[in-house]
């Protein structure tokens, strides 16, 4: 019985194998590139740790983007800080200044992809430093947890969201998404948007798979920088500290079972491990 039934599923198994093969697929292209969407010092560390565990520390935080290639297909995760940052001098005092020294279209340019290219902006939260410049491209579908879509959507918004750099698709006829849980967005498990709330109500990071790279985990903030990881700290600012420290342990469980390369967003370090634009990671 047990060799019957070894028999029956090795054969269905090869039928597939061999009915991919014959029908020419081959597998999508791939290529996930990163993008440089800003800067900001940060002059107060404990603006990230309610525990005040970085007194009289600071550190140069990045804002980075990604741009994803399946197939025809092209994907934004994040937006970034506001065009209108470009060139701003940085604080030496503020507990927290931010910069831009290119924008994200001049970006595209100099790999040949128009803005309009563009299909899906997915956005891992509200804040400004992740949706500045997703006005470029208003013909995009808007992918955004559902936490935050009903913060953005309220009158007047809610838990400290502002629309203003969405207004395209909050009130301005723009398609947009409210995604629940977690989402395979080209529904083949290459491209994976992680249900982390906490840090907003709807935050997401992102899991990609790459051909050659193997898996890529791009952690949204559910952490701002190696340190905070490794001491599992919630900013203040956080909507929701249980759900952060619930979302810390989801993260770094899922990172150590799939082996990911995690890339922590505004850390210069992580950011670092994946190639330097205009090169990408296949």
């Amino acid at each position: 019985m047990k060799r019957a039934l070894y028999l029956l599923i090795a054969g269905t198994v090869l039928s597939g194998v061999f009915a991919y093969a014959a029908s020419g697929q081959t597998p999508l292209e791939m290529k996930l590139w990163r993008l440089d969407c800003g800067a900001a010092q940060v002059n107060d560390l404990n603006v990230f740790s309610d525990t005040r565990a970085f007194t009289g520390k600071k550190m140069r935080l990045a804002s980075s983007c990604y741009l994803i290639k399946h197939g025809n297909t092209y994907m934004l995760w994040d937006t970034g800080l506001s065009a209108a940052l470009k060139g701003v001098p940085v604080s030496d005092t503020a507990p927290l200044s931010a910069t831009l020294s290119t924008t994200i279209v001049e970006q595209l340019a100099k790999i040949n992809v128009k803005p309009e290219a563009i299909s899906i902006i997915g956005i891992s939260h509200y804040h400004f430093d992740h949706t500045g410049q997703a006005g470029a491209f208003p013909q995009a579908k808007l992918l955004i947890g559902k936490g935050d879509h009903e913060s953005l959507s309220a009158s007047p918004p809610l838990n400290g969201a502002d629309p203003t750099p969405l207004k395209r698709w909050f009130g301005g006829g723009g398609t947009s998404e409210a995604v629940v849980g977690d989402k395979d967005v080209f529904g083949d498990g290459s491209v994976t948007m992680i249900d982390l709330p906490g840090h907003t109500p709807g935050h997401h990071a992102l899991l990609v798979k790459m051909p050659k790279t193997g898996l890529v985990l791009l952690s949204g903030d559910q952490f701002h920088f190696r340190e905070n990881q490794a001491l599992n700290g919630v900013p203040g600012f956080n909507f929701s500290r249980s759900q952060t420290l619930a979302s810390s342990d989801r993260f770094n469980k899922l990172a150590a079972n799939t082996k990911a390369l995690v890339i922590i967003q505004h850390d210069p370090r992580d950011i670092a491990k994946l190639p330097t634009f205009p090169a990408a990671a296949e």
